[in-house]
């Protein structure tokens, strides 16, 4: 692979006018279809297999002509202090908004008068009416939109509180300036990485085309191919952070080949023939954690997961092509400034990874337990970690929606933010409506009900919907215990009715998607290590530096949640991170930290290890080749860590609770996997181990592929490489830098 990939990076190096011609046209056609595309997405959450879903696909066919994922709002009407909303003044100003709702447009399939509805709080100062569109959310027009909301706002004028909650609210999620400070961030790192503008601007600019690409492309497709407005999220968080990443540590290489007398083209060949041999095998962990995420079934996740996989290999490419090519159009401007002038000689002062790693191998048992322990006990709270999935209820406090579920709580009960729906298929009972009461009855002297409605049967009289209030709020373990409860009960009331009771609606979707994501975990989880740690092995050629790597990631992975459960579940530091309402932990958030870590992870083990096998394989002994390592990796792959932390952290300034745990989380979690996990374990480990830490069974070094990714095959090529460039744009004086 590794002369391979030499060969490539000339070629590029060479060519590179034809090379970036390619990228400009590629991003050029994807914005261009982007620009053109239908805007419409398929944000309808379906999970199949779950009787949740089985419910809602029921209910699409029995009761023709109503959309069952149409989208919904619930204006909440509350008297002024000492006042009623049933008062007659009150009264009439709640009528004249719901006559105006009622006259919204064309999208408007029903308002329910919350006074012919009965949804009217006992103490008679909140009501609340309910509306019911025929598209889905993202279906809605702005005019929709803006009509229900100038709707809420004459209520206002009036004199009323009024709150708007609800699906037809729903829009893409403010990323927050801090989305800025982290490329501002990425910037100065590489800069003083550097030390160079446009080495610093090159991993900067590849990083932006690439996900310019990627997202362009997604968008373009996702009213072909029925993709969530979700889908690019993961994809725009993953493409940044690994597009400047790849970058940096080929540019990092490709100055070192010219610092040892290589004239340009041979370095740019040898810095992708190696550094890129381990971006490849990284990129490739990367796609196999993100594309695994299509076990869960799930296919928002699926699609999340194949968007940002899809993303990580236009990094990849990018990294081994227009990298070498936009080398050769800058030349000698990527070094810094001391290396141009010729007065950066090695001054034989070992640099902090080389002070680092010698401190390491003096006490690699101290590290070793400190690391440990260290990382075991910030993951305690993981211990506590509560699942769920976001509401209203997580919204920010100022926001309407969040409002309007806090006034329904007040008036009625949290569990009315959270009805459940009944749906009753008495299509094989002889007494339908029987079937149905017996149903009422039965769920009434369950705990936790707060109210059960009559059944509402369909037009052939076969399937019935019963809505039930719980108690307790959408997210309560009470809540999902009532949910299981009436499951119980179903298989009693067949029997006994011939009728099937299936529970759907929101709350009970979420409850079953956190099941499900919770049986997907252990699946995944061996799905993802076992084939990256066999691809480990195949790049390393040992078993035990793999079982480390995974080991640690595990640890790192532990820890991280431990972190999200501190600060999200318990509030820890929330006032800091803007963490408005703590509450159960987003469902997605341990398989997402298990498949994007586990993938980020590997690319520092790759990075910072194979620098180590090269020292070991070109005749250096152990604990020499770990010195060697941390003294040519352990700066470029700090400096990668903190653009991917500064990157992911930049989305915590979003104003979705979703997305804001997701960039704390992953922030987090490459904190620790790269400055704990592998630059102090892994060192500490290989350090115990000397050489039993390369062996590998003779067997299986026989049946593994030689990928030659430490470049043994270049060994020639580099020896009768000239060492003086012919170029003119070369400073002969860089011979013995």
């Amino acid at each position: 692979m590794a002369t391979f990939l030499y060969k490539l990076g000339r070629l590029a190096f060479r060519r590179r006018w034809y090379v970036a011609l390619i990228w400009v046209t590629l991003l050029a056609l994807a914005g261009a279809g982007a620009a053109t595309a239908s805007k419409a997405t398929n944000d309808s959450f379906s999970i199949p297999g779950t009787e949740a879903q089985h419910a809602f696909d029921l209910l699409e066919k029995r009761f023709p002509g109503q959309r069952a994922d149409g989208a919904s709002a619930r204006l909440v009407f509350k008297a002024p202090e000492g006042q009623k909303i049933t008062d007659p003044k009150n009264t009439a100003k709640v009528e004249k908004v719901v006559t105006e709702l009622k006259g919204g447009g064309s999208q408007v399939e029903s308002v329910a008068d919350p006074f012919q509805a009965k949804a009217v709080s006992r103490d008679g100062t909140t009501a609340y009416a309910s509306v019911t569109y025929k598209v889905k959310s993202n279906e809605l027009t702005e005019d929709s939109r803006t009509h229900l909301k100038d709707a809420a706002e004459h209520g206002r004028d009036a004199g009323l509180t009024v709150e708007t909650g609800g699906s037809a609210l729903q829009s893409m999620p403010e990323g927050g300036n801090t989305e800025v400070f982290g490329m501002a961030i990425s910037a100065v790192v590489l800069l003083v990485t550097f030390g160079s503008l446009v080495a610093a601007g090159l991993p900067l600019l590849t990083a932006i085309i690439g996900v310019g690409i990627g997202i362009s492309s997604i968008t373009a497709l996702s009213a072909t191919l029925g993709l969530s407005s979700n889908t690019s999220t993961l994809a725009m968080m993953i493409g940044l952070a690994v597009g400047i990443d790849y970058a940096l540590f080929i540019v990092s290489r490709y100055r070192a080949e010219v610092a040892e007398g290589r004239e340009r083209e041979e370095a740019a060949g040898r810095a992708v023939g190696t550094a890129g041999s381990a971006v490849v095998f990284a990129g490739l962990t990367v796609v196999i954690a993100l594309a695994g995420l299509a076990v869960v079934n799930i296919p928002v996740l699926t699609q999340m997961g194949l968007a940002a996989a899809g993303t990580v290999a236009i990094a990849v490419l990018i990294a081994l092509t227009l990298i070498p090519a936009l080398l050769g159009f800058w030349g000698r401007q990527v070094l810094s400034r001391k290396a141009r002038k010729g007065t950066a000689a090695d001054s034989g002062k070992p640099n902090m990874g080389t002070r680092w790693a010698r401190f390491v191998l003096r006490r690699p048992v101290m590290v070793l337990l400190a690391g440990v322990i260290g990382l075991g006990a910030v993951a305690v709270p993981a211990a506590s970690l509560e699942l769920g999935l976001p509401d209203d209820g997580s919204q920010p406090v100022k926001t309407t929606q969040r409002k309007a579920y806090d006034l329904l709580s007040d008036g009625f009960g949290a569990g009315f933010n959270g009805p459940l729906m009944l749906v009753v298929d008495a299509g094989g009972s002889d007494n339908p409506k029987a079937a149905a009461q017996s149903v009422e009855k039965t769920v009434k002297g369950l705990d936790d009900v707060a109210m059960v409605t009559p059944a509402r049967f369909n037009h052939d009289g076969d399937t019935a919907t019963i809505t039930v209030i719980p108690k307790s709020k959408p997210s309560g373990k009470e809540t999902e215990d009532l949910v299981h409860a009436i499951r119980d009960k179903g298989a009693s009331i067949k029997d006994d009715t011939g009728a099937q009771v299936l529970v759907t609606g929101q709350t009970a979707m979420n409850i079953d998607v956190s099941q499900k994501l919770n049986d997907a975990l252990l699946p995944y989880l061996a799905l993802v290590v076992g084939l990256a740690f066999l691809l480990l092995m195949v790049v390393f050629r040992s078993v035990l530096v793999p079982l480390k790597a995974a080991l640690g990631f595990l640890l790192s992975v532990v820890a991280a949640l431990g972190a999200v459960v501190a600060v999200f579940q318990w509030g820890w530091l929330s006032g800091i991170l803007g963490v408005e309402e703590t509450g159960p932990i987003m469902s997605m958030m341990p398989i997402f930290m298990v498949g994007v870590v586990f993938g980020l992870a590997m690319d520092y083990e790759v990075f910072l290890v194979t620098r180590m096998r090269e020292a070991f394989v070109h005749g250096e002994r152990p604990g020499e080749a770990i010195v060697t390592g941390f003294r040519h990796g352990a700066r470029v792959v700090s400096a990668a860590a903190v653009i991917m932390i500064s990157v992911f952290a930049g989305f915590i300034g979003s104003s979705e609770s979703m997305i804001k745990m997701m960039g704390f989380g992953l922030a987090i979690a490459v904190f620790f996997d790269a400055f704990i996990v592998r630059m102090a374990i892994v060192p500490a480990v290989l350090a115990l181990l000397g050489k039993a830490a390369w062996w590998l069974p003779a067997w299986l070094g026989k049946l593994l592929p030689n990928v030659d990714v430490e470049g043994e095959a270049l060994a020639v090529p580099a020896a009768a490489a000239p060492v003086a460039s012919a170029d003119p744009d070369e400073d002969p004086r860089l011979t013995r830098v």
